[in-house]
C-alpha cells in the first residue's frame, strides 16, 4: 500500500505537539542520527487515517519496531494488550525513568508490552540517554 500524503501543515503540527521527541521512547530528534517521521498510530494498512489524531512523531527505531502492530502479547499475563497510544494515553502513567535515567521502566501492563515490543531500552538508546544525562539534556521535561 502506498503511503498517503500528509500535508505540510499537519506534519508541522504533529512535530510541534511532540516537542521534538519520539512519542514512544522520548528520544530527542535534535540529538538523534536516525531520521524521525510521522507515523500512523493505527496503521493505514489496518484502516487508519491521516487524521492528526492518528499521527505521532516517531524515531526510526520505534517506527520500525512498531510496524503495523497495535497490540502485543504480554509475556507475564499471556494477554494480548494494546500498545501505548500517544493520543489517548499519558506517557508518565505507563512509563517512568530508571534511577539513572538510562532505561524506560513500565508502570502498567500496556507499558510493559510497549517497552518490549518497541524495544524502548535498546542499546543505542541507552547510550544516547547516558550521553544526554551527562550534558543535562535528559530526561526530557514532563508533559
Amino acid at each position: 500500500m502506498a503511503r498517503a500524503y500528509i500535508p505540510v501543515a499537519v506534519d508541522r503540527a504533529v512535530r510541534e505537539r511532540a516537542r521534538g521527541l519520539c512519542e514512544y521512547c522520548r528520544s530527542p530528534e535534535d540529538f538523534n542520527t536516525d531520521p524521525f517521521s510521522i507515523e500512523h498510530i493505527y496503521p493505514l494498512a489496518r484502516g487508519g487515517s491521516n487524521d492528526e489524531s492518528n499521527l505521532a512523531l516517531s524515531c526510526l527505531g520505534c517506527n520500525l519496531a512498531k510496524g503495523v502492530r497495535i497490540d502485543a502479547l504480554d509475556p507475564v499475563s499471556g494477554q494480548r494488550l494494546p500498545l501505548f497510544h500517544p493520543r489517548r494515553d499519558q506517557w508518565r502513567e505507563h512509563f517512568q525513568w530508571s534511577e539513572n535515567f538510562q532505561e524506560v521502566e513500565a508502570r502498567t501492563m500496556v507499558g510493559r508490552v510497549t517497552t518490549l515490543a518497541l524495544d524502548l531500552n535498546r542499546r543505542k538508546l541507552q547510550n544516547l540517554r547516558r550521553a544526554l544525562v551527562s550534558i543535562e539534556e535528559h530526561p526530557p521535561p514532563e508533559d
